[in-house]
């Protein structure tokens, strides 16, 4: 009178947190692609109440609503232009703490082949353990000074030079013994971002690049998730366009998107794409739970 053939009527549906860990699982190889979104995730927010502890003075004079706009502001003088972009290299990328964030995202690719790319110049990928051989910052790294006429292909690293401006600096300016010049050409120095033409991509730069495309080539085939994090629209052709090429010529590759605010895929891509609109840290943080829990039984 009644089947016994089983049915999947009762199975919970699966979730977003458990594809995505599934994905990570079973994948040969992941590679990170992280942008903006995950430095916020991460508690280095650039405006709001953050941005008014550290910069108070600055907001005061020049009414600046973000440290990216004030990044931009021609400030009349050296020692006054150091004295915002010494106190703004020290909070984002010396005096940032261990964060869950990133202690999280690689417990999931620990023992995986993974990569990473990156347009954040924060350093928090290599502060929190990930391998140096591992991470391509396409744009530059606030630890490091460069010409700013570019005039020759090296950096130079900046934390002693950075915390000596912090200490000294008053009335938002630092002394002027302590403004940096190129040794070269006697140009002022200025911090690797690439903002202009004059972008320094030093041998280390282009050391990252070659293991990034070597990266890519070894896995062109291969059961990969391309995973995107925190990514925006401001240059979506270093990360995000690429990643959906990249799936669309290999079938066996997943595209995972994880977002707050800017989370979707191509139509085409669908059938190969995992949409995460909620903040990263969440998302992470429960991925890791279930790979816990996964460990455990």
């Amino acid at each position: 009178m009644y089947s016994k053939m089983k049915t999947n009527a009762f199975i919970k549906p699966i979730s977003n947190i458990e594809k995505l860990h599934a994905l990570l699982q079973e994948a040969d190889a992941v590679l990170i692609g992280a942008g903006a979104g995950l430095s916020t995730a991460a508690g280095l927010c650039y405006d709001g109440e953050r941005f008014h502890r550290y910069f108070q003075d600055f907001i005061d004079v020049y009414h600046f609503t973000n440290m990216y706009e004030a990044g931009f502001y021609p400030f009349a003088t050296l020692e006054e232009y150091w004295g915002y972009w010494s106190r703004h290299i020290y909070h984002n990328r010396y005096a940032a703490q261990v964060n869950t964030v990133y202690v999280d995202l690689l417990s999931l690719v620990k023992g995986k082949d993974y990569f990473v790319i990156t347009t954040n110049v924060d350093h928090q990928f290599q502060l929190h353990g990930f391998a140096k051989e591992r991470l391509f910052y396409t744009q530059g790294d606030y630890g490091l000074l460069q010409c700013s006429r570019n005039c020759h292909a090296k950096t130079y690293d900046n934390e002693k030079v950075i915390k000596e401006m912090v200490m000294q600096q008053k009335k938002r300016c630092i002394p002027k013994e302590l403004i940096p010049y190129c040794p070269y050409c006697h140009a002022p120095m200025t911090v690797n971002l690439r903002c202009d033409a004059n972008f320094c991509e030093d041998a280390g730069w282009h050391a990252a690049q070659k293991r990034y495309q070597q990266y890519l080539k070894q896995h062109k085939n291969d059961h990969i998730v391309y995973l995107e994090l925190g990514v925006g629209n401001n240059t979506p052709g270093i990360i995000k366009y690429p990643f959906w090429h990249f799936v669309h010529e290999n079938p066996k590759a997943y595209y995972v998107i994880i977002n707050q605010s800017e989370a979707y895929c191509p139509m085409p891509l669908a059938k190969q794409s995992l949409v995460i609109k909620k903040d990263i840290a969440a998302v992470l943080k429960e991925t890791k739970e279930l790979l816990k829990h996964g460990e455990e039984q």
